[in-house]
Parts: structure tokens; sequence; C-alpha cells
């Protein structure tokens, strides 16, 4: 039961909300709405502030709710996504992994990691990699893809993590949970640029090059 709700300004330092849009994807102080005070929770300690903000870049100006305790963020809606570059991957690649990070913001991070286990499943049957199972098919991505061996090594990772996630008895990891996620999907994105996005950067760096 909330025992006392109480109007506030919106300039306590515990309710600057500064985070990365979960629409333009850029980071900054999100503004207070003038027509919306933020409302104080006292029966928790300590006290729960909760409100509305907008992004305060011109061209976006989202909307979103939040709540933090003791200047900590508990939560905002939308939430804040970890940013992904998607140029030159895949459709079903970027789905899956899209998926993942949706799931991580939402805080759902066996989900996530089910969903990167299936972005590397994408991968592979992009790039024709095949075998019995997903072990077999990262190993043969090796003479795919150029990466480095860091990477393919990190791509089995991922998938005992996914096998974690996805199975009761898999125990290669303590725990699925949000730091596991991160990695997870940050090692991902390396993986993709490193096989969709490289080639083409290096593409454009050639293409400025004066004739001979």
């Amino acid at each position: 039961m909330i025992l006392k709700v109480e109007k506030l300004s919106p300039h306590e330092p515990e309710t600057v909300v500064n985070l990365r849009c979960p629409a333009c994807m850029q980071r900054g102080i999100f503004e207070p709405l003038s027509s919306a005070q933020d409302v104080l929770i006292t029966n928790i300690t300590p006290y729960v502030y909760v409100g509305q903000r907008r992004c305060p870049n011109p061209e976006c100006k989202a909307h979103l709710f939040f709540a933090k305790q003791d200047k900590n963020l508990l939560v905002s809606y939308p939430s804040e996504r970890i940013d992904f570059d998607a140029t030159n991957i895949p459709k079903a690649v970027v789905s899956s992994l899209e998926e993942a990070i949706t799931c991580h913001a939402n805080q759902c991070y066996v989900a996530s990691a089910i969903m990167v286990r299936k972005t590397l499943e994408e991968l592979c049957l992009d790039r024709s990699a095949k075998g019995s199972n997903l072990k077999e098919r990262i190993k043969q991505l090796g003479t795919k893809v150029v990466l480095p061996k860091e990477l393919l090594d990190g791509l089995d990772d991922l998938r005992l993590l996914g096998n974690d996630a996805a199975h009761i008895e898999s125990k290669e990891y303590d725990k699925v949970g949000q730091e596991e996620v991160e990695v997870e999907i940050e090692l991902s994105k390396e993986v993709l640029k490193a096989v969709y996005q490289y080639t083409s950067l290096l593409n454009r760096l050639r293409a400025l090059k004066k004739s001979p």
C-alpha cells in the first residue's frame, strides 16, 4: 500500500534520467514534462520516484516512464536497448539478434540467451555451414568465413551459454543472467561485424582512392 504520495519538482538529483534513448539510440539527460510532475512514494525506503520524461533530441522527443530509487534507475519503459548496427547483415540474422536485445532490455535473460543461440543458427545457415548439430556447424563456419581464432572460440562459448538457457541439465555456466547475456550480445555483434561489415567498409575506403 502506498502510504504517502507527493507531487515534486522534477529537478531533484534523484529524478535525473540519463540513458540511451530506446527510439533514436542517442544518449542524453531526458527532459521533464512541464504538464506532468514526478510522484514520490514514501512507504519504501529509500523513497521511490516515478515520472515521465522525453528524449532531448529535437528530432526524436520519444516519451518514456521511469522509476528511480536512491539515484538508481529501477526501470524505464520503453526499456533502454543495447545499440546494434544492422548494416549489410541478412534479415533473418538481424531479426534474431534484435529479439535477443529486446528480451535483454526487458530483463528476460534466459530468453535472450536462447535468441543469441538462434542468431548463430541463422549465421551458419546463411553461410551454408553444415553439420548434425550447432557445434559442428560452428566448426565448419570457420572454413566459410575469415574470423580470428578468438572469435571462433567465442562462438562455441555462445553456443554453450545458449544450451544452459534452453536445457536444465546444462551446467557450463553458474547462471544465465544480465552480465552473461550482455557479454554474449556484444560478442555476437563483433562476430557479425567481422563477417558482414568489414569488407563493405574496406570497399568504401578503397573507392575513395585517387586513380593512379
